[in-house]
């Protein structure tokens, strides 16, 4: 039988009219390229940014950059087993990190992972890494003091619940000593604590879980640790999860303390990513959106209103500087959002005055709002004493004239106030303590004894206070001022002891 054209082409314009296309998306991608921690990978147009993908190794990615056909994915951890023409499947889910109190004590990775060798944390909260800052209604001002147990910043430049207070200086001059007294001071208040190391040596790490430990401070601390051996991804996402833990904490009706250890490391190995993703970059290389990415960590921490559970976040934030220059792009950045910064000087730091907080440079924008009435009361005259002290210091460097006697007794004082303001490592103070003191120094009772006795001077008085003069320091903790008869208490003590003490210096 004969085929004829006609028919044939009749038949197959019927085929093609009834078709009906039955487009399904591929359920997976595939890696086309791959190194230095990113894999590029062409499909899945669903995924959404920050998404969790899982290569054929069963190594977990982030998915950064969202391009047309292909996809840029960070890998959490080591490539080398990823190879090009794997598949990468979508997990749906968006990077989340176990939370909850089981965390307390423990210290783990940048994915909430446990590395302490203490088996796993029985929790199965979860939370994920980004997460909205708290509106306008939902928060309310800081009122509340966060003591950190140092003279000089609880006196000079304060912080409260739900501050944001930048510690910024050079390397090596005692950033994280202050964040570490910052931890210990806390461990009979109620206020939990979480410490995010980021680029950090192992050793390092490892000596702070011990101080901490010694100090009886690990118990209500919770250590998110990224090294400096880990890939620039688990860099980059350590603070966030720092901040997701504190902010499951903050949001029960807690009230929480955190260190990121330090954010100038962090915007590098943001950049390194950045880079290798192909971003434009801009500014000291840096990617446009570099100031997004501490914005929207920092801005979560908050004091919450009464209705959200009165819970709080205070960020201490750390930023490492170059030749003390504050108007480098990433520290002007971070000065930029947070609610005043601690300067701490360099010269300072070597001419031994530790710490080496510089009162000049040093502010707090919450100022007395976080400060009890008793310390606000001694900090008004110390902030004028040492800045009149400044000025008469660099006046005598310029000038070899003879100085009149009131001049010569504001550098005596500003001289014994400064040395006042030393304070060791790991040995927070307790804010009666403080007080007694600081109130001694700049009501002038220092002035007549040698500089190189002011420090034991301090020892045998809190002391002889907390032995024969109780009621100071139980008046100053339970009213929080001085009182009228706490003040006459306190001029009696200091009268006594000072004549004891010089008695014993002869």
């Amino acid at each position: 039988m004969a085929i004829r054209a006609e028919e044939i082409s009749d038949i197959l314009v019927k085929e093609i009219e009834g078709y009906q296309p039955d487009v399904k998306e591929q359920p997976y991608g595939t890696v086309i390229q791959v190194g230095d921690n990113i894999a590029t990978v062409y499909g899945l147009r669903s995924v959404r940014f920050g998404e969790l993908l899982k290569f054929e190794t069963g190594q977990m990615g982030l998915a950064l950059n969202l391009e047309e056909d292909v996809i840029g994915v960070v890998v959490l951890g080591k490539d080398d087993d990823i190879k090009e023409g794997h598949r990468v499947e979508s997990t749906g889910r968006i990077s989340e990190v176990p939370v909850g109190d089981a965390m307390l004590g423990r210290t783990v990775d940048a994915l909430g992972q446990p590395i302490d060798g203490k088996g796993p944390i029985a929790t199965e909260a979860t939370r994920t890494l980004e997460f909205t800052a708290p509106i306008v209604p939902e928060r309310q001002p800081v009122h509340e003091p966060m003591l950190t147990g140092i003279k000089a910043i609880d006196a000079l430049v304060p912080v409260g619940r739900g501050q944001r207070q930048l510690i910024i200086g050079d390397r090596q001059t005692g950033k994280t000593a202050i964040a570490l007294d910052a931890i210990i001071n806390q461990k009979d208040t109620g206020v939990l604590c979480v410490y995010v190391a980021v680029g950090q040596k192992t050793n390092t790490i490892s000596s702070i879980v011990e101080d901490l430990r010694r100090h009886d401070a690990l118990k209500h601390t919770v250590i998110v640790a990224a090294t400096a051996n880990d890939p620039p991804s688990m860099l980059y996402l350590a603070p966030y999860t720092g901040c997701a833990i504190a902010e499951q904490m903050m949001y029960s009706g807690k009230h929480v303390l955190i260190i990121y250890d330090d954010l100038t490391k962090h915007a590098k190995a943001y950049r390194e990513i950045s880079l290798l993703l192909r971003r434009p970059p801009g500014r000291e290389a840096y990617p446009g959106d570099v100031f997004f990415l501490h914005s929207r960590l920092l801005e979560r921490a908050a004091k919450l209103s009464d209705e959200m559970g009165k819970g709080s976040m205070t960020a201490l934030p750390i930023i490492e500087t170059q030749l003390g220059d504050v108007s480098a792009y990433i520290p002007t950045n971070v000065i930029s959002i947070t609610d005043g910064q601690i300067y701490l000087d360099t010269d300072q730091f070597y001419q031994g005055i530790r710490p080496a907080v510089d009162v000049g440079l040093s502010v707090s924008r919450v100022g007395g709002a976080a400060q009890i009435k008793a310390m606000k009361s001694v900090a008004g005259p110390l902030r004028l004493d040492l800045a009149q002290y400044r000025n008469l210091a660099a006046y005598t460097k310029l000038s070899a004239d003879e100085l009149d006697k009131a001049s010569r007794d504001q550098l005596t004082r500003g001289e014994r106030i400064t040395a006042v303001l030393k304070q060791k490592q790991f040995v927070p103070m307790p804010v009666e303590r403080e007080v007694a003191i600081i109130y001694g120094a700049t009501k002038g009772y220092l002035d007549e004894l040698p500089l190189s006795s002011i420090e034991r001077f301090e020892e045998g008085f809190h002391t002889f206070v907390a032995e024969k003069y109780s009621q100071i320091h139980t008046g100053i903790r339970d009213s929080k001022a001085i009182t009228p008869e706490v003040e006459t208490a306190l001029k009696e003590a200091l009268a006594a002891y000072l004549k004891q003490f010089k008695a014993s210096l002869a």
